[in-house]
C-alpha cells in the first residue's frame, strides 16, 4: 500500500499513500484503499490511547468518498472525536495534494486488556 506516517499522537495521527498501486481498473485510487489508510491511522491512534497492557481493536469503520484522486499522494489527518475507557471514535479525513477533501470516514474501536500469552 506503501503508508507512510507522519505524525502519531493521541490527539492528532497522520499518514500518506501513493495513489499509484492503489488505483482501481479505471485510474481513480481505490475506495478500498482509503479504508486501509483510514484503518491504519484510526487504530494506531486507539492503541496509543489505550496505553500498556491494553488493545484497541476495530468494531466499526464507515466510509464517504467524495472526489477521486488520480495521480500524486493522498493524506489522511486523523483526530479524536470520543476518547474513552472502552470506546474510541476517531475521524480521519483523506485530501489529494490540493488539498481537496476526497473520503471522510470514522472508525470506533473497542479497547480491552490486551490477552494473556499462552505460555
Amino acid at each position: 500500500m506503501g503508508i507512510e506516517f507522519t505524525e502519531y499522537s493521541v490527539e492528532r495521527t497522520v499518514g500518506r499513500m501513493p495513489v499509484v498501486g492503489n488505483r482501481q481498473t479505471v485510474g481513480f485510487m481505490h475506495g478500498g484503499a482509503y479504508v486501509v489508510l483510514g484503518e491504519s491511522l484510526g487504530s494506531m491512534a486507539a492503541n496509543l490511547h489505550a496505553g500498556p497492557g491494553r488493545l484497541a481493536v476495530g468494531v466499526d469503520i464507515n466510509a464517504t468518498h467524495t472526489r477521486s484522486a488520480t495521480q500524486g499522494y493522498v493524506t489522511g489527518v486523523c483526530t479524536p472525536v470520543h476518547l474513552g475507557r472502552t470506546l474510541t471514535v476517531h475521524e480521519i479525513v483523506v485530501t489529494d495534494e490540493d488539498g481537496k477533501r476526497c473520503c471522510t470516514m470514522r472508525i470506533t474501536n473497542l479497547i480491552k486488556d490486551m490477552p494473556a500469552h499462552a505460555s
